[in-house]
């Protein structure tokens, strides 16, 4: 560990927490209330670390997507892996890039487990705020949320007509619309309806065909019944629709790796084939004879019901019905080569899930009852044809029968994987004095999984069945310990364990993945000052992880994953918003991330797939320092108001595997953004002109290392770059 840099945090923490000491104008910082802890509860009161988004933000387009949540949230970080999130939290998150694996961050949408990678992008729209939860949550969420959650709010529908039309244009031919209407139908129903569509051209152009590199065209729909009895009852029932069509998460080609022997391999000259950079093409192109295939399309129905049993009592069922298909289309050999040219990647899920959550409050008691049932039927192809293969494996035989049927073969891994997952979790509050609580909660995790397909590999003589199943379950707990010393200020120290299933990945030969767990220490303090003008939070927290799911290609040129036997991660975060007077405000945040294996050993395909002890190597994505600085200036100007914002955010250099090396490596960077928004008074207009990445960063948000068919060349997605726009809104 670098100490200066350690010094240095510290004397930030100890800056900030003098800064607190100081008084404000009159101005106060908002209450906001949190429902993913499965209660309303302030933001303040989370005993953990937690972050809400305001929806205000997604309809002036200063969030657009998914990923632009990483400036807004401490120790977050989400990148495009080829078709889905790759979200990461204190380090921890999704690795693999097999069939079925999934990430150890929950993901939700108005409480309902979303629960493939590639269906988490569909829903960020027309919502109200966006949930975040640091930290293993094994109690609430049990599956899947070893590292923490993320709970996207939609709108519900008012009791009065009203509604509003949001567009936004934008470098790269950006055009958006988004909007939303409510429509009262009687005094207990009301229905809301509302639209996204965004088009726009790619980040980069595929030098071969001319056609355009991470374009986008998507379109979303969600209708929303509500039901409101004015008396014990009320429910909501949500239908949403995605679809998207687009040549998006192309494969860009970054060059050799520690493994490659040459700059390419072999048969690709001989086959005349080019790369981007050859071709004169930056890191935003491609040059590739096979288009960057992007189709996805799925539908969510979610169905919410409150029920007030007595004044203490209430119950909430949550339902949810899913569908999700998508096809992503890549070039293997990043070349207008001909060569072994399409990865054909489809996946296709089927999910309904029930939960019921009971809660109670009464004196010093409140208690929190829940049970859920998920089931999923999952499908997966990795299809490659064998094109011109001979060149690779055996050249003299090109032309040749042998080497015709070589040429004519496949490498398919398919097949299905059917999920059932239980839990049932209870969890106390007691206050043990008028500023002493005490929360104990426990869980148990059952999940059954029953994968059948098959591997085939022409070239090497293979068509095997891949047909496997196994079952796992856990309990995990939690117990935290709240003091409040004073009615601004709360401190807190929580023990919490998390489990994250066991995986059968489609079409292949692996052995099903053993569960993921953590034991997790968290302790923190939250507070205001006296005039409510400034808030703070600071966390500290130490994770113990064992058997966490990591895959790579390995020496067979095959996906692969395995569990690495353990790592630990430890770190710190600071969080402070203050209102310095009537027209600024400033918020920032710090984070100090300490995440090693402890103990893997791994093949290396740096070494010739030699076993080598990884103990002590950083974890994937997991960035030493994080920062953000934002400044806000807001006025009236006569009846109407101007914001003014600017932001930096900072992160250190992070690797994208487990060997540590700068061939799968992303260094430092900073990203500037800035906004200025303008509210024409009471009219219900409002004009906002953005910026993102202004400074123009070139940022790898993810790298791999391919197959040794291809002499292991690094291929990976790139954060957007400069981007500008305005967006205008009407309220009605």
């Amino acid at each position: 560990m670098n100490i200066s840099k350690c010094i240095a945090f510290v004397v930030a923490i100890l800056g900030v927490s003098g800064f607190s000491m100081m008084s404000y104008a009159e101005p106060t910082v908002e209450e906001i209330v949190v429902t993913a802890t499965k209660r309303a509860t302030t933001l303040q009161d989370v005993a953990g670390g937690a972050n809400v988004i305001g929806g205000e933000q997604v309809k002036t387009g200063v969030i657009q997507n998914v990923r632009d949540l990483t400036v807004d949230v401490p120790s977050l970080s989400i990148g495009d892996q080829f078709g889905f999130a790759r979200v990461f939290m204190r380090g921890i998150g999704m690795t693999s890039i097999d069939i079925g694996g999934e990430g150890s961050v929950a993901f939700l949408q108005d409480g309902a487990l979303v629960p493939r990678p590639a269906a988490q992008l569909m829903g960020m729209f027309d919502l109200s705020q966006v949930e975040v939860l640091r930290g293993p949550q094994g109690t609430l969420y049990g599956r899947g949320a070893t590292a923490g959650a993320i709970n996207l709010v939609s709108n519900k529908p008012g009791d009065v007509f009203a509604g509003y039309v949001s567009s936004s244009v934008g470098n790269f031919g950006l055009m958006s619309i988004e909007g939303a209407v409510d429509m009262p139908l009687n005094e207990q129903w009301s229905m809301r309806v509302a639209i996204k569509n965004v088009q726009r051209d790619g980040y980069g152009t595929n030098l071969y065909s001319g056609a355009d590199v991470d374009d986008q065209d998507a379109q979303s729909y969600r209708v929303t019944m509500a039901f409101d009895s004015g008396d014990n009852l009320k429910g909501s029932l949500s239908v949403q629709y995605y679809e998207e069509d687009d040549k998006n998460y192309a494969f860009h080609y970054f060059g050799t790796s520690a493994g490659s022997s040459t700059d390419l391999p072999l048969s690709v000259p001989i086959l005349g084939g080019k790369t981007v950079s050859q071709m004169g093409g930056d890191i935003y192109d491609i040059n590739s004879d096979q288009e960057a295939i992007n189709t996805r399309d799925g539908y969510m129905v979610n169905m919410n019901i409150e029920y007030d049993l007595n004044e203490n009592m209430s119950l909430t069922s949550i339902t949810s019905l899913q569908k999700m298909d998508r096809f992503l289309r890549d070039d293997l050999d990043s070349t207008d080569a001909n060569l072994f040219g399409q990865n054909n990647y489809t996946e296709e899920s089927e999910s309904f899930g029930q939960e019921f959550v009971l809660n109670y409050a009464s004196g010093d008691v409140a208690l929190l009852v829940g049970a859920m049932y998920l089931q999923e039927d999952l499908y997966g192809q990795v299809y490659v044809p064998l094109t011109n293969v001979c060149y690779l494996l055996a050249p003299a035989l090109c032309g040749t029968a042998i080497g015709d049927g070589l040429n004519s073969g496949k490498y398919e891994q398919n097949g299905d994987v059917d999920i059932t997952a239980y839990g049932a979790y209870a969890e106390m509050t007691y206050a043990m004095s008028e500023r002493t609580h005490v929360i104990a909660g426990l869980r148990y995790n059952y999940e059954d999984r029953e994968g059948s397909g098959s591997f085939i590999f022409n070239a090497a003589g293979l068509d095997l069945p891949t047909n496997k199943s196994k079952d796992w379950n856990d309990v995990t707990p939690r117990l935290t310990l709240q003091y409040e010393p004073n009615d601004a200020t709360m401190m807190y120290a929580t023990y919490t364990e998390a489990f994250k299933s066991g995986v059968i990945n489609t079409g292949s030969l692996d052995a099903p993945l053993d569960p993921e767990t953590v034991d997790a220490f968290e302790f923190g303090i939250k507070g205001t000052n006296n005039d409510g003008t400034l808030t703070y939070a600071l966390a500290a927290f130490f994770y113990d992880y064992k058997d966490l799911q990591i895959s790579f290609v390995n020496e067979q040129s095959t996906v692969t994953t395995v569990n690495a036997a353990e790592a630990e991660n430890y770190g710190a975060e600071v969080e402070l918003k203050a209102q310095i007077n009537d027209a600024f405000s400033v918020d920032l945040f710090a984070t100090f991330l300490s995440a090693e294996y402890k103990e893997f050993i791994n093949a290396d395909y740096g070494n010739g797939f030699q076993l080598t002890d990884l103990s002590g190597n950083t974890l994937p994505n997991a960035p030493e320092y994080t920062a953000k600085l934002g400044l806000t200036y807001e006025t009236q100007l006569g009846d109407n108001l101007l914001r003014l914002r600017g932001e930096i955010y900072h992160q250190d250099e992070v690797f994208f595997t487990e060997w540590n090396r700068p061939d799968a490596y992303q260094g430092s960077y900073q990203l500037l953004n800035a906004s200025a928004d303008y509210v024409f008074g009471d009219s219900g207009w409002g004009l906002s002109f953005w910026g993102k990445n202004l400074a123009d960063e070139e940022i790898i948000s993810n790298n791999i290392i391919t197959a040794a068919l291809y002499d292991y060349l690094r291929v990976g997605s790139m954060l957007p770059p400069r981007t500008v726009g305005a967006t205008v809104v009407f309220n009605f």
